[in-house]
C-alpha cells in the first residue's frame, strides 16, 4: 500500500512545548501509528474510530528543548512520512528566546486551479508553506494561529457541492436538509470530513501543517453565518429541520479535527471526554458520546469549554471562544458567559508574562466607525428607542453582521476593565494584544485605555483576515470609510443618542486597512514586539508566494 492510501490526512503537528509535542492523524483504516524521532523519543498509538473514520493523536514527551527534532511516521510498520528524499521536523520551544506567531483567519479550502486562483486569489497558507519549506527549522514560527472559519459549512466549494448533491440523490446521509435552504450545505460528520481534507490535504499546506504547530478556534462558518448573533437568531435557526444534525456534525468534527490538538499532552491525559471516547466499546458508542456532547454544549455552553491557553516562554496566549459561549439573554448579552469570562480572567491574572495575547476570532477593537455602529445597533435592538425601531435594528444586526465585541457592550467593558487591571499591576506586561480575524479586512490599531503612569503596556488590536476569501469591492469601500475620523465621530454621537455610555477606550488604526489574502507574523523578544504583514500572490513561475507589505515596531 502507498502512504497516501494509508494516511487520509496528516501528520498535523498540533501542540509543541519545550519538551513535548502531539501529532494528529486521520487514517484510512484501523491501524497502529508510530512516530520515531532522532532525539530517541518514540511513541505509538492505536487509532479509534467514529463514523467510519480512524484517528490518532500521538503525544511525544522527553524531547530536547529549543531543538530541531526530525521524525518519521510508520503505520503498521509501513513508513508513510516524510516523502522519499525529504526530512520532516518540528522545533521545540526556546523558553528564553524570541517567539514568532503566524496568524489569520477565513480560509476557503478550494483547489488551486486557474479558475479558483482567479476568483479567490492566492492562498496565504500555501505561500507560507512555500516560504518555510526550504528554511532552517530554527527560523520557523513557534505556532500558526488559525483564528476561525477554517471551514465553510454554509458555503462549500463547487467540488464539495457536487459531492453533496450526489450524496443527496443517492439517499445517503441525513434527510433533514433535503429540499431546504441548507440542501447544498454541510450537514453531518462525513460531510465535514470532506471539508477538512480539502482544506488541509493539498501541498504545500500539508507540509506546512506537518511542521508548524497549530492552535485553532471556531467561528460562525463552522456552523452557519451569524451563528449566535442574538436570541432571535437562535429562536429562528432552531426551527430548521436540519439544525440538530448540523450541530452534531459540526461539534463532533470540531472536537476531533481541531479541539483535541489544542490541548497539551498533560491536558489530554486529564480530559474526561477524550478518555471516554478512546475507551468506548465501539464506534457507535463513541458516536453517541460525541452527539450527546454536541447537543449539550450547544444548548448549555457552560457544560464545556473550547477556550484554551498556551505559554511560549514568557508569552501567554489565551484563545477565547467568542462564538459558542455567548450569553444571548436580551437583558444581559455577553460575548462570553459568566463562567467562561471567569476562566479568561483567571488565566490572565494567574501569571506575569512579558506579553499577554488574547486570541479571538472576532476583533475586540473594530474599525472605529463600525464599533460605534454596532454599539448603537445593540442598544436600539434591545429597545432604547422603542419597540418598532428595535425590530428594524434586529434585522440590521443579522443582515449586516453586527455581532462583534462592540455589539456585546457588557463584555467589551469587562475586557477594558481587565486590561486596566493588568496595566496597573505590579508586574505589568510589556504588551497586551488582541489577535483576531473574521472581518476579511486587516489592520493594526493602537489603543489607549486611560491608564496613566510610566511603563504602560503597549495595547494593540491586530486583525488579519482573510487567509483566502477576499471581500467584495462595495464592502471594501465601507471599511475604508469606517477608518475615517469624521465617520467615527458621527456614529459615536449616534451611539450616545441610543444611551450607550462611553467606554473610556480610544483607538485608531495606524496601519491598514488591507484587503488582500495574507498572514501576519508577530515576533516577541524581551519587551519588544515587531509585526510583519505579508500578502499572497501568484508569481511569474505560477507559485503561490508571500510579499512583505509592512513591518511595524509595536513595543
Amino acid at each position: 500500500m502507498t502512504s497516501d492510501s494509508l494516511v487520509l490526512l496528516g501528520p498535523i503537528v498540533r501542540y509543541v512545548g519545550t519538551e513535548t509535542a502531539t501529532l494528529w492523524f486521520e487514517m484510512a483504516e484501523a491501524s497502529t501509528v508510530t512516530v520515531v524521532t532522532d532525539a530517541g523519543v518514540r511513541a505509538t498509538e492505536r487509532t479509534w474510530g467514529v463514523h467510519g473514520h480512524h484517528y490518532a493523536l500521538v503525544p511525544l514527551e522527553g524531547l530536547p528543548a529549543n531543538s530541531a527534532v526530525h521524525y518519521e511516521v510508520f503505520v503498521d510498520d509501513h513508513k508513510v512520512w516524510p516523502p522519499e528524499g525529504r526530512r520532516a521536523a518540528i522545533h521545540t520551544v526556546d523558553a528564553l528566546g524570541p517567539v514568532t506567531l503566524a496568524f489569520g483567519s477565513c480560509r476557503r479550502g478550494d483547489n488551486y486551479s486557474d479558475e479558483s486562483l482567479k476568483q479567490i486569489g492566492a492562498d496565504a497558507l500555501a505561500g507560507l508553506g512555500n516560504a518555510l519549506i526550504e528554511e532552517d527549522p530554527s527560523r520557523w514560527p513557534q505556532a500558526l494561529l488559525l483564528l476561525g472559519d477554517q471551514v465553510y459549512a454554509d458555503d462549500p466549494s463547487p467540488e464539495i457541492v457536487e459531492r453533496l448533491q450526489a450524496r443527496r440523490r443517492s439517499g445517503e446521509g441525513p434527510r433533514s436538509a433535503v429540499g431546504t435552504d441548507a440542501e447544498n450545505e454541510i450537514c453531518d460528520f462525513e460531510e465535514y470530513s470532506w471539508l477538512y481534507r480539502e482544506s488541509w490535504g493539498l501541498e504545500p499546506v500539508r507540509t506546512l501543517m506537518a511542521s508548524i504547530p497549530s492552535c485553532m478556534i471556531l467561528d460562525d462558518h463552522d456552523l452557519r453565518d451569524d451563528w449566535n448573533s442574538s436570541a432571535s437568531w437562535r429562536r429562528d435557526i432552531e426551527t430548521r429541520p436540519w439544525w440538530n444534525d448540523r450541530v452534531i456534525g459540526a461539534y463532533s468534527s470540531y472536537w476531533v479535527y481541531q479541539h483535541l490538538g489544542n490541548l497539551s499532552p498533560k491536558e489530554l491525559a486529564q480530559d474526561e471526554m477524550y478518555a471516554a471516547v478512546r475507551s468506548a466499546a465501539s464506534d457507535a458508542d463513541r458516536e453517541k458520546l460525541l452527539a450527546d456532547f454536541a447537543l449539550r454544549i450547544d444548548r448549555n455552553p457552560e457544560t464545556g469549554r473550547w477556550s484554551f491557553y498556551r505559554d511560549f516562554g514568557d508569552t501567554r496566549l489565551i484563545m477565547i471562544d467568542s462564538r459558542c459561549s455567548r450569553n444571548l439573554d436580551p437583558n444581559n448579552r455577553e460575548m462570553v458567559d459568566e463562567k467562561e469570562w471567569a476562566w479568561v480572567r483567571e488565566r490572565a491574572l494567574e501569571t506575569t508574562p512579558r506579553h499577554l495575547l488574547f486570541g479571538s476570532s472576532l476583533p475586540y477593537l473594530m474599525l472605529p466607525a463600525l464599533h460605534y455602529l454596532e454599539q448603537w445597533n445593540e442598544a436600539v435592538a434591545q429597545g432604547s428607542w422603542g419597540s418598532m425601531p428595535a425590530k428594524v435594528a434586529e434585522k440590521m444586526r443579522i443582515g449586516l453582521d453586527l455581532e462583534h465585541w462592540a455589539a456585546f457592550t457588557n463584555s467589551f467593558n469587562d475586557m477594558a476593565a481587565l486590561t486596566r487591571e493588568l496595566s496597573r499591576g505590579e508586574n505589568k506586561p510589556a504588551s497586551i494584544m488582541w489577535l483576531s480575524g473574521d472581518v476579511h479586512c486587516s489592520y493594526v490599531a493602537n489603543a489607549n485605555f486611560g491608564v496613566g503612569g510610566q511603563d504602560v503596556p503597549a495595547t494593540y488590536q491586530l486583525t488579519m483576515s482573510p487567509f483566502r476569501n477576499p471581500l467584495d469591492l462595495p464592502i471594501r469601500a465601507v471599511n475604508k470609510l469606517a477608518i475615517k475620523r469624521p465617520a467615527a465621530r458621527i456614529l459615536s454621537k449616534l451611539a450616545r443618542a441610543a444611551h450607550v455610555g462611553p467606554s473610556g477606550v480610544e483607538w485608531q488604526a495606524e496601519a491598514g486597512p488591507w484587503f488582500d489574502n495574507g498572514v501576519m507574523l508577530l515576533t516577541l523578544h524581551g519587551d519588544s514586539a515587531r509585526l510583519q504583514v505579508r500578502h499572497a500572490h501568484v508569481d511569474d513561475a505560477g507559485e503561490q508566494v508571500l510579499t512583505e507589505t509592512s513591518t511595524l515596531a509595536l513595543a
